[in-house]
């Protein structure tokens, strides 16, 4: 199993949140089920196959991918705040990968020249951030549960690493985006996350703004007026890549391109209250439409590999 593999409960958990976000009550019940349902498998899954098979926990991209799991309790946690017990169900196993993972991760590139992190940086290593600031949010939530004001500061604390994460991992990336001369053959959907990174961190932002915290406000503009100017490229390299031999063959790294567009579709609903800003209702809106019809397109892909792939299976096979 992958260790980005949580990417689907965080795709599916957003998803559901910016369709409650406009009313889509029955879409997002459903969403918020299958997301549950889906961590809870994963996890199961996680446990079998790595006790059989180890991961390689020297491998930045196994500890990176697991940022998945912070991410998806943190998006669920968002989802089910209202339910005090899933809340705390959620966020204290998120803070305990977290803050294992943040000791791997940082020993891992510790151990690595800044050149081979270069060569090895991809848009899945914004998941670090992504999981930091999902972390923030969970603070937050937790903070407001109990009326602790510790746990908002350490809510801003985190907010702030998330950012300073994304800012590092963000120059690794484009560091090798010029050196490989912005080739759309280097393409992939994680790229997203790019962007992604951007919107979650202004999710946080304005949790933290709603909880008192005023000073945060601008920076939070400032994270979604980026997170906007990231659309742009990310579509042109997406359609230049998309013509590509093999370019449309399914991958699980799909599903981190689905969780991009539902974050930015919240984190726009988001600005829409926090600034009254005319027609981010609507641009919230068409986003959480192209995010559902991708995670659609992503459910359906994902079903029929499955399917094409336990009909190529030698007979017998289930019964060794």
């Amino acid at each position: 199993m992958r260790p980005d593999a949580f990417a689907f409960v965080m795709a599916t958990g957003i998803v559901s949140i910016a369709a409650v976000d406009h009313g889509l009550t029955y879409v997002s019940g459903a969403l918020a089920v299958l997301a549950v349902l889906g961590l809870l498998v994963l996890v199961v899954v996680a446990v079998v196959s790595w006790f059989r098979r180890p991961p390689d926990w020297s491998d930045p991209d196994v500890t990176i991918g697991l940022f998945t799991f912070v991410a998806a309790c943190a998006v669920l946690d968002s989802r089910l705040m209202a339910n005090s017990v899933a809340m705390w169900a959620l966020a204290v196993p998120a803070a305990l990968v977290w803050s294992v993972l943040v000791v791997l991760t940082a020993r891992n590139f510790v151990r690595r020249a800044w050149k081979e992190l270069q060569g090895r940086a991809r848009g899945a290593w914004e998941l670090c951030s992504v999981g930091t600031s999902g972390l923030a949010i969970v603070a937050v939530a937790l903070a407001r549960d109990t009326g602790w004001h510790a746990l908002l500061l350490t809510g801003v604390a985190i907010w702030i690493a998330a950012i300073a994460i994304y800012g590092v991992m963000t120059t690794l990336i484009l560091a090798r985006a010029f050196a490989a001369r912005l080739d759309p053959g280097g393409f992939e959907p994680d790229a997203w996350i790019l962007m992604g990174g951007l919107a979650i961190a202004t999710l946080a932002g304005d949790h933290i703004h709603r909880a008192g915290i005023d000073a945060v406000r601008d920076v939070t503009v400032a994270t979604w007026c980026l997170a906007t100017a990231w659309i742009p490229p990310l579509v042109y390299f997406a359609v230049r890549h998309i013509g590509r031999p093999g370019a449309r063959r399914f991958a699980g790294v799909w599903w981190a391109m689905v969780f991009p567009l539902g974050m930015y579709s919240a984190a726009s609903h988001a600005m829409a209250v926090e600034t009254g800003w005319h027609g981010l209702p609507a641009i919230s809106l068409v986003f959480l439409w192209i995010a559902f019809a991708a995670w659609i397109a992503v459910a359906i892909a994902g079903v029929l590999r499955v399917s094409a792939r336990t009909r190529h299976l030698p007979s017998g096979h289930g019964h060794r």
